[in-house]
């Protein structure tokens, strides 16, 4: 399953992502992902929810983010969700030129049964191959 939390500055999705995280932690049989561009949520995020800081990783764009993907998975066969903040940030690309990384992100989800929680901070228009993941 892919979750997309889409809107602009200030919303208030963070928060929310973190919440949902935390909401999942409480209940989780696996293990939990929390991946941001920095550690602000650190204290925000219950203690057993694996941070992930994506800057120290050198993340450049969308095949790299699969990389690093596929080997937090490969690591932990645990992971039952993955929780991505700050995803434009990270990936350093447009939003309208995310589709081949969605049609992976769905692949691989099925593929592992790994959920996938997207928070999108993006300045652009919602492209239509997000809108079924609102």
């Amino acid at each position: 399953m892919i979750k997309v939390l889409y809107g602009g500055r200030g919303e208030g999705m963070s928060r929310e992502l973190c919440d949902l995280a935390n909401e999942r932690m409480a209940a989780a049989n696996g293990s939990i992902v929390f991946i941001d561009k920095d550690d602000k949520h650190i204290y925000d995020l219950d203690r057993n929810i694996r941070l992930v800081n994506a800057s120290e990783y050198g993340i450049e764009g969308p095949k790299m983010l699969t990389g690093f993907l596929s080997g937090i998975s490969a690591m932990d066969r645990d992971v039952e969700a993955i929780y991505i903040c700050s995803f434009v940030k990270i990936v350093k690309h447009s939003v309208a030129s995310l589709e081949g990384l969605f049609s992976f992100l769905k692949e691989f989800a099925e593929r592992f049964s790994i959920d996938f929680i997207i928070e999108m901070n993006a300045g652009e228009e919602c492209p239509e191959f997000i809108k079924p993941l609102l």
